[in-house]
């Protein structure tokens, strides 16, 4: 028997690809940080930020997706903010690409 262990998939929602420009409101940061989205369900998003984002698990944030004009003249506002909770941070390839991955459950759905 193997001592390999095994990643157990603790997702429930299905996830669909997004590359979508986000900001994130980090308030012991006091500012906002520029990342993008590239998977999004009705539980959460992963996102990429810059590598120097002083951001942990635990933290919880507030995502600012911006909304194209049609959109916003739709909707009646131009992005949908949506308040989370950071669940993992992926410490990538630092050197070729200088981010940070960051799984965020949604607190609001």
């Amino acid at each position: 028997m193997d001592s390999v262990e095994t990643l157990v998939e603790q997702r429930t929602e299905t996830r669909t690809t997004l590359s979508w420009p986000v900001s994130v409101w980090l308030p012991q940061a006091n500012r906002f940080f520029n990342g993008k989205s590239s998977n999004i369900s009705k539980g959460g998003v992963f996102i990429t930020v810059p590598l120097a984002t002083p951001i942990r698990a635990g933290h919880v944030v507030e995502l600012n997706f911006p909304r194209t004009e049609p959109l916003a003249r739709e909707k009646g506002s131009f992005a949908r903010i949506k308040k989370g909770r950071v669940i993992r941070v992926v410490r990538g390839d630092m050197l070729t690409d200088a981010s940070l991955g960051l799984a965020i459950s949604f607190m609001d759905h």
